[in-house]
């Protein structure tokens, strides 16, 4: 399955003015957050401007998903009762420790879906532990909602009680490379961690290199500016060029004929795969 994983770039969910700008954002993935970026107390408040933004999903370029809170917050079941309804591509799940976790979530996004009469929406669960990255690829083949696994490198960090430095070039070392390798061997791509420092553009560039060549389809994004070194280093490679063109040759063959979803190399292809490589096609030209 060819998806466009360049860039995730997260959006405070509490800041109404950066959520409507995101609308043209030229990232792959635009990624509301309820997390990290928003203060407790503006939680609610958050939920709410999300879900008012959703129903404006026509208006963005980008593919949408909403990052919750962790399963050990508590507070999940309550982003979800809000963010689970129409115009909600997928859901980036952070801190994400077990399948065992993942799979309690699950059950609750399936219930709201049969309720409210969705699609399936997508998970992304992000590996930011040390028990996260011991059972990354339990994590990142436990559902056939995951359309791929993101690496978090502060979180990890703390919780080895190790200092951050520019770069991490040793403190995540081997975190950072096993997810790349756990998520191939569960047959789903891997986003990177955020390059944090804002103003070093070739600091950013050269963690987009290294990234790369460790197996990552993408970078996690925490600046609109970052947006196009990201997608200038990963740029899509010959076989996911390939796999599009035959994704969508075969759907639109399909179509023609008055069918939906087609089943393609043994996997399932729809709508959203179709789109997603049209989409990647798109940027060749």
């Amino acid at each position: 399955m060819t998806n466009l994983f360049r860039s995730l770039v997260f959006v405070p969910g509490n800041n109404s003015r950066f959520l409507d700008k995101a609308k043209s954002l030229p990232a792959d993935i635009v990624c509301f957050d309820l997390e990290d970026s928003v203060p407790d107390k503006e939680k609610q408040n958050a939920r709410i401007l999300i879900s008012k933004k959703l129903k404006e999903r026509k208006d963005f370029k980008a593919s949408v998903f909403v990052r919750t809170n962790s399963p050990q917050s508590g507070k999940v079941p309550n982003d979800l009762e809000k963010i689970v309804q129409k115009g909600l591509d997928g859901i980036v799940i952070p801190k994400v420790d077990s399948a065992k976790e993942l799979k309690k979530i699950e059950k609750i996004i399936s219930n709201l879906e049969k309720k409210r009469k969705l699609n399936k929406i997508r998970l992304i669960p992000s590996i930011e532990s040390a028990l996260g990255v011991i059972n990354c690829y339990e994590i990142a083949s436990s559902s056939k909602r995951i359309d791929a696994i993101v690496f978090g490198i502060f979180d990890l960090l703390n919780d080895m009680q190790i200092e951050y430095t520019k770069g991490n070039t040793i403190g995540g070392k081997y975190s950072r490379y096993k997810v790349p390798v756990a998520a191939a061997a569960a047959g789903v791509p891997a986003i990177d961690g955020i390059w944090q420092e804002l103003k070093d553009k070739k600091g950013l560039e050269k963690d987009c290199k290294l990234g790369k060549e460790l197996g990552y389809s993408g970078k996690s994004i925490i600046h609109p500016d970052q947006i196009k070194i990201t997608h200038k280093i990963f740029h899509p490679n010959s076989s996911e060029i390939s796999w599009s063109k035959l994704v969508v040759k075969e759907y639109e063959k399909s179509t023609k004929k008055g069918k939906g979803a087609i089943v393609v190399d043994g996997k399932m292809i729809d709508e959203v795969h179709y789109k997603r490589a049209k989409a990647l096609l798109e940027i060749l030209k």
